[in-house]
């Protein structure tokens, strides 16, 4: 598995972005997928994660209904939509590869891409 995200930028408050998780490996269809974020000072926050069919979702409060995690395993990535953002959404965002569903720790984890900078502004 080589993960690499993208799709973060600059972007006001209200305001959407999407982002993306490629695998560039051929065994995606085999992982669990999450995403996290970090900010400065912070622990790696979980953010959302998605089963390997795709059928099961699970988020964290903070962006419960806001966040809309999915994956397309036939072209091995997963995406974040993220609507209504809010300034304290700023944060690098990670997507990360499991085998166990739900995984809400970062330990858990051991694939991990490189990071997308998200940053909300008021």
């Amino acid at each position: 598995v080589q993960l690499q995200a993208s799709g973060g930028g600059l972007v006001q408050a209200g305001g959407s972005l999407r982002l993306s998780c490629a695998d560039s490996g051929r065994t995606f269809s085999n992982y669990v997928m999450g995403w996290f974020r970090v900010t400065p000072g912070k622990e790696r926050e979980f953010v959302a994660a998605i089963s390997r069919g795709g059928i099961s979702t699970t988020y964290a409060d903070s962006v419960k209904g806001r966040f809309t995690i999915s994956r397309d395993n036939a072209k091995n990535t997963v995406y974040l939509q993220m609507n209504d953002l809010k300034p304290e959404d700023t944060a690098k965002y990670f997507c990360a590869a499991t085998n166990v569903y739900p995984s809400y720790f970062a330990s858990n984890y051991y694939h991990w891409g490189q990071g997308t900078l998200v940053t909300v502004s008021s």
